[in-house]
């Protein structure tokens, strides 16, 4: 990888690693994401493989009906369910479960008191006020959390880069209607627009995610569009138009590398600010539908049950770490391309 990096790229990569905080960061922040992406097999009510009858199964792919394994009902198999288990392992069979035996929505029918109950040997983290398992859905909703704000960053970077592209390099009137279009556009209120459109449809991932990104693209137009004004009359842009370059070419192969350096800085605290936009929709109702493992639902659940601290503290403290990290990648970024920072 070092012999195919640039010098020029060799040196950010070693500001970016003389940022301790950063570097440590990112690795922190890589693998607790890595470990979310595959939390099925870290946290679910189904096992991961059930040998029976000389067959291997795999409840958490596959549903299988409870007759497979020698009970009465055509239905997917209840693996919590003794009589299940029984049936399972008392022909020799043998269950392999997960970490957490709970997924985001499965209710613990076992308390010996009353939800929100605290943590326990079954329930690490305790449960919520329906009885779900806090830890489950903390990892469901760390993995909900990063895909939504991955998904926004990167899609309202794309609109916004492409917009500040046409501003900056065209200029004139173009530059002038999109800059008072933009300044009508982030006039409007998006977080009334939010409840209007809550009171009339059930907002799910992608609708949600649609009407941020409807708000969202203008972040990153400005600094685009300086970058672009200041390169276009460069000479050697000024010989590629004397050359017949077309007009796409020169935009997004000679201008777009200078403008990326600061749209690369901005993007860590733009992830930032859309994990914190989904996580105060949540809090306030307005976010992801009713059930869905939410650190914002959590935090609400926090607030209406005092006599439950085990559930404000977990959302805290994992939405706390999670923006931490961000910011502290973000600064390393921004150290990286920082000109004025050279390593021997």
């Amino acid at each position: 990888m070092r012999a195919a990096m640039s010098p020029l790229n060799r040196r950010r990569w070693r500001n970016f690693k003389a940022n301790r905080r950063g570097y440590i960061s990112l690795w922190l922040f890589a693998a607790l994401f890595f470990l979310t992406l595959f939390a099925e097999f870290l946290a679910n009510d189904k096992p991961l493989i059930v040998l029976h009858d000389g067959g291997i199964y795999a409840p958490v792919f596959v549903a299988y009906p409870e007759t497979d394994f020698g009970g009465d009902f055509a239905t997917e198999a209840d693996y919590r369910d003794p009589f299940v288990a029984d049936l399972i392992e008392g022909n020799g069979g043998t269950i392999i479960w997960p970490l957490l035996r709970y997924s985001y929505d499965t209710i613990n029918l076992d308390l010996t008191q009353p939800a929100p109950a605290p943590p326990s040997r079954d329930n690490w983290l305790g449960t919520d006020d329906q009885g779900r398992d806090v830890l489950a859905r903390l990892i469901y909703g760390f993995r909900i959390s990063v895909l939504f704000g991955l998904s926004l960053t990167i899609l309202s970077s794309i609109i916004g880069v492409l917009a500040g592209a046409v501003q900056g390099y065209f200029g004139g009137w173009i530059d002038l209607g999109l800059q008072r279009f933009i300044e009508i556009w982030t006039s409007v209120p998006s977080l009334y627009l939010l409840i209007i459109i809550a009171a009339v449809i059930e907002p799910g991932f992608f609708i949600l995610l649609g009407i941020l990104l409807l708000f969202s693209w203008v972040s990153l137009v400005g600094v685009v569009r300086a970058e672009f004004f200041r390169a276009r009359n460069f000479e050697y842009v000024e010989a590629a138009r004397a050359l017949g370059v077309g007009t796409p070419t020169i935009m997004f192969r000679h201008l777009l590398p200078n403008a990326m350096v600061a749209t690369l800085t901005f993007m860590p605290f733009i992830l930032n600010a859309s994990i914190t936009t989904l996580t105060s929709l949540d809090f306030l109702g307005f976010g992801l539908p009713p059930g869905s493992p939410s650190l914002g639902e959590l935090l609400a659940q926090g607030k209406a049950n005092l006599q439950a601290p085990w559930l404000g503290l977990s959302g805290f403290f994992t939405i706390a770490l999670m923006l931490s990290l961000l910011i502290f990648i973000g600064e390393a970024v921004r150290d990286a391309f920082d000109p004025r920072k050279t390593l021997a």
